[in-house]
């Protein structure tokens, strides 16, 4: 049975997740804290499988929480409980940056908290963060040195490239686990890709456009949130915004961002199938489709779909580098993908296939 540090300032919100987690048999609470000073003394003196983590607390907030045990070298895996407020949204993003592994969407009333849906999704979220083999932390000099990598290659790649072989776009798939993966990889792609980025990720609503701001603050190329009628520019990262599925349609010889209202597909809203089926109608000669982290099978029925339709290049991200190895898996079982890569060298497998201008 796996042990469970919560930590949140509200004592109902508390009773509520150690009802929903000691009600799953693999889970048991081992500790409650009321803030991060609390909990980075419990963490100091013991170990946890998992620990649930509030954003906003009195005397030490979450993020305040983060960048403690990463000064005394705690490691933990942490699950943010976070709140859909821009702000609330923007601390998530820094957490996962300072080591926390995924995050939760936070009902503001407790009465939603105790239905089926977020109990659900709280218990798979914790499976997930318990099971990881991730490193918890990866120190800022590591990223640049990454960074410093692709930037060589990007160089090379300019200088002796020939031919790209007519219009590119890169279409990434990601979910559970995603935002984090998202952070060692955009920012690793240079100003001047030869080929727009699409990006599915299923997020909350009041999310997705935090995320794109905060990949943009820490990427050489543009990333924003897909606004409705945007059109498609090589250098820059295009993510679709949470609650609607984004396609791309072709309008007087331009591919546009579209967005569409069906049901959610797969279980999501956006789903990456809808934006790989609606390429196959687009101007583009080569699809760059990129499968990551996440549960379900997200992407499979889509590129398998676009395959008819046009030439495509498919990167899966290797099991081991996962949060979770499902989206990835389903498309590896299909025989589709042309490359199994680690996460860390996805960004240069992009840069590879579609040039640099």
């Amino acid at each position: 049975m796996k042990k469970i540090l919560v930590v949140d300032d509200s004592a109902l919100m508390r009773r509520v997740l150690c009802d929903i987690i000691d009600s799953d048999t693999r889970f048991h609470v081992e500790d409650r804290a009321t803030n991060g000073l609390e909990a980075l003394d419990m963490l100091s003196r013991k170990t946890y499988d998992a620990v649930i983590l509030d954003v906003n607390m009195p005397k030490m907030n979450g993020l305040e929480l983060l960048k403690e045990m990463q000064k005394y070298k705690i490691s933990a895996r942490v699950l943010m409980a976070s709140t859909d407020t821009r702000e609330g949204a923007k601390i998530t993003l820094e957490a996962l940056e300072l080591g926390a592994l995924d995050f939760i969407h936070k009902p503001d009333n407790a009465a939603d908290c105790r239905g089926e849906v977020f109990s659900k999704r709280l218990l798979e979220l914790l499976a997930v963060v318990s099971d990881s083999k991730l490193p918890v932390f990866e120190p800022a000099v590591k990223q640049q040195e990454k960074r410093a990598v692709t930037d060589k290659m990007a160089t090379l790649v300019k200088r002796h490239t020939v031919s790209t072989g007519g219009r590119k776009i890169v279409a990434i798939a990601s979910s559970t686990g995603g935002p984090k993966a998202l952070q060692a990889v955009i920012p690793l792609l240079p100003a001047d890709l030869r080929a727009p980025v699409l990006i599915v990720q299923h997020m909350p609503k009041g999310f997705t456009a935090s995320l794109a701001e905060r990949l943009d603050s820490l990427s050489a190329i543009k990333v924003k949130e897909a606004a409705e009628g945007d059109v498609l520019q090589n250098g820059i990262v295009y993510l679709s915004m949470a609650g609607m599925h984004m396609n791309v349609t072709e309008q007087g010889g331009k591919a546009v961002i579209h967005y569409t209202d069906e049901p959610p597909r797969e279980g999501v809203k956006p789903c990456a199938n809808y934006m790989y089926e609606s390429l196959g109608g687009s101007g583009f000669d080569e699809v760059v489709c990129v499968v990551m982290t996440g549960m379900g099978a997200d992407g499979t029925k889509g590129i398998s779909n676009l395959k008819s339709n046009k030439k495509i290049h498919v990167i899966a991200q290797e099991q081991n580098s996962c949060a979770v190895y499902g989206m990835p898996r389903s498309v590896v079982n299909a025989g589709l993908s042309d490359q199994v890569v680690p996460l860390e060298q996805i960004a240069q497998e992009i840069i590879l296939n579609v040039g640099v201008k």
